[in-house]
């Protein structure tokens, strides 16, 4: 006797259902860790979708990757040994070539590799020192919106002390105190800006507090690390990576102009440091603007660069900035 095979039901979306409701809807069933997941993809795709429509910061945006593949690819375009002194391939101060297509620096090394090597430290610094900034800022504005009382008032008012200070002038006395390195640049460009980041956290972080869901969170026995961490972070992130791209900007222009001023780490190449070497080698009067120009430019791009993309960032998290696009 032969038995007919029955066919295995599959479970399938109902007609019409859109895509990203069976997503959604598949990936609840499987757990609410891919649930998140899937609301996460959509927000990324949502935003890159609203980020492409800003032609300004698209424009930034591939600047700053082609910049990022030019100093992660610096050991094997150029090589560490373009920095040699003792090996320069040419004689000093050379014209623009094709050999040298950026002339050379004062001692006969190739300014075209230079600048490139630079670009590892410049970018390094700038991102290493928006972060420690943005994070005091952050971790300062969360805590002093959430706690109130005397604790708000004595970390305001320090705040407002740092932000009347010239940031450059603190910049100069901690690096000139502390050793001469690169960590001390970025340790001195991170703990003189944050304040501006802590005031808009803070006023972010007093807004949301006074919503009712967070006291709702409260009576049921939330602490302060879960209301913090659950319920103010998430909604101030957004604000926190804003803030992050603006900064980098002028991190990186702080390190140039330590750099310049002599302060930064004389054994490592950055566009600052190339700009206080043409400066030493009287690059200015004598005429020799390849020794200026292409460092110059390099601070400027990346900077205008950062901007466009954080005023993009900016835009698509709060719309009613009305950032033009």
């Amino acid at each position: 006797m032969t038995t007919a095979n029955t066919p295995k039901t599959t479970k399938t979306s109902e007609p019409g259902t859109p895509p990203a409701a069976a997503g959604a809807r598949d990936a609840a069933a499987r757990g609410p860790r891919a649930l998140a997941w899937q609301r996460r993809r959509a927000s990324a795709a949502r935003f890159w979708a609203e980020y492409r429509r800003h032609r300004a910061g698209v424009v930034g945006l591939a600047a700053l990757v082609l910049f990022a593949l030019v100093a992660l690819t610096a050991p094997w375009t150029v090589g560490s040994d373009v920095a040699s002194v003792t090996d320069a391939p040419g004689r000093p101060l050379q014209g623009p070539s094709g050999q040298f297509p950026l002339g050379t620096d004062q001692f006969g090394r190739d300014l075209l590799g230079l600048v490139i090597w630079g670009s590892r430290v410049s970018l390094l610094v700038g991102l290493l020192a928006a972060v420690l900034s943005v994070a005091i800022g952050a971790v300062i504005g969360i805590t002093a919106g959430h706690f109130r009382g005397w604790y708000a008032t004595v970390i305001m008012r320090v705040t407002d002390w740092f932000l009347v200070m010239p940031t450059l002038v603190l910049a100069i006395a901690l690096a000139t105190v502390l050793s001469r390195s690169l960590g001390t640049v970025i340790l001195a460009i991170g703990v003189t800006t944050w304040p501006t980041t802590a005031r808009l956290v803070r006023a972010q972080t007093l807004a949301v507090e006074s919503r009712p869901y967070i006291e709702r969170a409260k009576a049921l026995g939330g602490g302060h690390w879960h209301i913090m961490s659950r319920h103010v972070l998430p909604n101030v992130m957004p604000l926190i990576l804003a803030q992050t791209t603006l900064i980098i900007s002028s991190a990186i222009l702080s390190e140039a102009t330590l750099a310049f001023l002599g302060l930064g780490d004389p054994t490592i190449v950055s566009w600052g440091g190339l700009l206080q070497d043409a400066r030493e080698a009287g690059a200015v009067s004598s005429g020799d603007w390849w020794y200026l120009v292409p460092p110059g430019i390099a601070i400027a791009v990346v900077a205008l660069a950062f901007t466009l993309c954080g005023r993009a960032v900016e835009a698509v998290l709060n719309p009613r900035l009305g950032v033009a696009r």
